[in-house]
């Protein structure tokens, strides 16, 4: 019996209807992969779409039973045996089908007579030169000076998808002013597929396809609360720069499964003072902000500008980025730091950081203590904050921000210090090497 592959269609594709050629056969779930969508089908669905498959002999006549009768196979079963994958991913720059590799939470690995499918999909926009001007006017506008980091950065995300930029942008500014118009070209440029748009709770949850994205805006709200600002910050950190370098997407209806990590952040914001937290050693973020309000632009500017983009503007700013010169950009560098940058720092540093500073250095600015010390050496009023249990979660952070870390005590399944009969937590100086740090947390329980 001879069944003749059949290659796989892209998203592009014009032919219409659902066919054969339209799925592969996802072995770890028996599931069916549609592909010019990227859903998943049951087998239900597909032999209820695809009639029977008639099977032919090695000379291409039929095959049939001892009664005459062509023998057919079910749509579902005949994917099975002509059509399997052993994995999926989401790949810019790899083929629809990754054959002779498979993906793992180190990366890539070589495994012959293996397939891995391909969800990405890439952008269909046709780019045309043209002038672009209105579009690099805006961001000048609102950015000044930044504006040339943004479009590097945008610009990479364009040429280069499937390569990491290490830090996110971070786009600041009063409501109205034009910071959607900005990346809308860029949207349609990497592909709107490509460009997730999730709210910092969102980002904190379970699910997580968002990371599916050639770039992944994060509309940030402001009130997070310390602790939910200390938690997306944290959280943040391994979206935005590598490593890691693969990431595991759990969505709903779907195993887990592994992708590089790829996408691009941006973080939108409307305000410095009472929005995200950034700690002064920051490397991921690149903060621009805009003193612009909606008051500066007026009717008649939107209108101009969306009717050019709906008028070739997007093709042409596509065009643009993707024949930018990036020679003198590195995407693994950390990025300049703005004013912008260091204002969002010194609002995100709590009047307690400088209570605490004070008692540091009141015990004489030790290799190692614990918090009970700390308490000992804090104020009246700082001491009963130190205490309080719902601020628990938020020292850790304050104290990271005066150069002490937590220690892990390597004998301990909890890693905490048993000192005068009581598991405590020790933080130790950041500049210690791992080994002094556990050797001054040592001294203390002596």
């Amino acid at each position: 019996m001879n069944v003749p592959a059949i290659p796989l269609t892209e998203f592009e594709d014009e032919a219409e209807g659902v066919r054969l050629e339209d799925f592969v056969a996802y072995m770890p779930t028996h599931g069916y992969i549609f592909v010019p969508t990227r859903e998943m089908w049951a087998a239900a669905s597909v032999n209820a779409r695809i009639p029977p498959i008639p099977l032919k002999n090695s000379d291409g006549t039929p095959n049939v039973n001892d009664k005459g009768e062509q023998i057919t196979l079910p749509a579902s079963v005949w994917l099975d045996r002509n059509r399997p994958v052993e994995q999926m991913t989401w790949s810019p720059g790899e083929p629809l089908e990754i054959e002779g590799r498979l993906i793992s939470a180190g990366g890539w690995i070589d495994r012959l007579g293996c397939t891995v499918f391909n969800l990405y999909r890439p952008p269909t926009i046709q780019p045309k030169s043209g002038n672009v001007d209105f579009w690099l006017n805006h961001v000048r506008r609102l950015y000044g000076d930044d504006a040339d980091h943004i479009v590097k950065w945008l610009a990479h995300r364009v040429q280069r998808p499937h390569e990491k930029i290490n830090h996110a942008l971070v786009l600041g500014g009063d409501q109205g002013i034009g910071k959607d118009t900005l990346l809308e070209p860029v949207k349609q440029a990497v592909g709107p597929w490509n460009f997730a748009e999730v709210s910092p709770q969102h980002v904190l949850g379970r699910f997580n396809g968002f990371l599916k994205s050639v770039i992944l805006r994060i509309s940030e709200a402001r009130d997070l609360g310390d602790s939910d600002r200390f938690a997306f910050y944290d959280h943040m950190k391994a979206y935005t720069a590598t490593p890691p370098d693969v990431l595991r997407v759990d969505e709903k209806f779907r195993n887990e499964y592994a992708i590089p990590n790829v996408c691009g952040v941006i973080i939108t914001t409307n305000h410095k003072a009472d929005g995200i937290h950034l700690s002064a050693d920051d490397r991921r973020h690149f903060v621009a902000w805009s003193n612009l309000t909606k008051e500066d632009f007026t009717e008649s500017y939107w209108r101009k500008i969306y009717e050019w983009f709906a008028s070739g503007g997007h093709e042409a700013v596509a065009a643009y980025l993707a024949g930018y010169d990036l020679s003198g950009f590195n995407p693994k560098s950390p990025p300049p730091k703005t004013e912008a940058f260091w204002e969002i720092v010194n609002a995100s540093r709590a009047p307690e950081n400088a209570e605490l500073a004070d008692a540091i250095e009141f015990l004489g600015e030790p290799d190692a203590m614990t918090l009970a010390s700390l308490i000992s050496a804090a104020n009246g009023d700082f001491a009963v904050w130190l205490q309080d249990r719902k601020n628990a979660r938020k020292v850790p952070h304050r104290l990271d921000e005066c150069d002490y870390v937590s220690v892990q005590n390597p004998d301990s399944k909890q890693g905490l210090w048993r000192i005068n009969g009581k598991r405590q937590v020790v933080y130790a100086k950041r500049s210690l090497s791992l080994r002094d740090r556990i050797a001054a947390a040592s001294q203390l329980t002596r």
